[in-house]
């Protein structure tokens, strides 16, 4: 893993890259959880889905009516994303992640509250379009209200309120879309052929590398998920900042982490890697996926009627007033 950058006291960075097309990160992001669901519905359609498979999409109480078939063609989402994967393919490298790992501890971006970090990812998706049918804040309390309707508890409901807040990287240090949003996979070890187009690898220099390309590269059998380097992301950006920054439960980092890891929770790959732990968190990452796929149908959620409620959350598990460092 990446060495730690020692610091004191980091500056905070410059203001957020405006300049940035929000717009088309969350595009191509809806593109990806488009094709992610597509998969799912088409195995369960076809009568080829696994009981795990199923239990992920189904043991959910508040999408059980919904049919889970009626989004957009599968062959049709393919073709709008793959061209994003073979560039994340080609550039999520053991020496790219060791460097955004660096760059991540070498300086606070920003500080801000939880609501506050919120309320910027909405303005910055937002004045991309301003005719966007519904805003960051109101996608994000579409899937802790779909979970709370489930009576699951309070530190879940966060979980699903800031899941994907590590978005805000785009306007940081991000190299482009590939390095936000997008499956994730382990780096320094071989593509396993359970990852979503694993053809187009074969420009990634780490695929042919004498290490990185045998299959348990640099990691033991058993290392624990905890040891292993995900591909640099949102995901991995916001689970280090809880990580050490919430009293968010192991569970709750796991959904953060690892949703987004469907070679592993979907496909069963990498279990080599896995130890006693990872079992308790891929049943945790496996309850939570439904309500990251399945709630941007729900209704709109009216923000100012839900508010309190969710900084009572964030209080008892963040702060409600606590400046994150960014």
């Amino acid at each position: 893993m990446a060495p730690g950058a020692i610091f004191e006291e980091p500056n905070v960075a410059e203001p957020f890259n405006n300049k940035r097309d929000g717009l088309a990160l969350e595009a191509t992001s809806d593109a990806i959880d488009d094709v992610n669901v597509l998969k799912a519905a088409l195995k369960v359609k076809n009568g080829t889905a696994t009981q795990e498979e199923k239990d992920i999409y189904e043991a959910s109480q508040f999408d059980a009516e919904k049919d889970k078939t009626q989004f957009r063609q599968y062959e049709e989402a393919c073709d709008r994303v793959k061209n994003f994967y073979r560039e994340q393919h080609e550039k999520q490298t053991v020496a790219y992640n060791l460097k955004a790992r660096n760059a991540f501890k070498s300086k606070v971006r920003a500080e801000l509250t939880i609501w506050e970090a919120m309320e910027k990812l909405n303005t910055l998706i937002d004045e991309s379009d301003p005719d966007t049918s519904l805003s960051q804040i109101e996608h994000l309390l579409q899937s802790a209200e779909a979970i709370r309707r489930d009576g699951k508890p309070r530190w879940m409901q966060l979980t699903g309120l800031i899941h994907d807040l590590g978005k805000l990287l785009f306007f940081f240090d991000a190299q482009g879309q590939w390095d936000v949003v997008g499956d994730t996979f382990p780096v320094g070890c071989a593509f396993d052929k359970r990852i979503i187009y694993p053809d187009t690898f074969v420009g990634n220099p780490d695929h042919t590398n004498d290490i990185y390309s045998t299959e348990h590269g640099i990691y033991t059998p058993g290392c624990g998920m905890d040891n292993v380097m995900l591909s640099w992301g949102h995901d991995e950006y916001l689970y280090h900042i809880m990580k050490e920054q919430s009293t968010i439960p192991d569970e709750g980092l796991a959904m953060i982490r690892y949703h987004s890891f469907y070679p592993w929770h979907s496909q069963n790959a990498y279990r080599w890697m896995m130890n006693e732990k990872d079992e308790r968190m891929l049943e945790a990452v496996r309850a939570f996926n439904p309500y990251d796929l399945y709630s941007k149908s729900d209704d709109v959620p009216k923000v100012e009627d839900l508010k309190e409620y969710y900084l009572d959350i964030i209080d008892e598990f963040i702060g409600r007033d606590k400046k994150i460092k960014w």
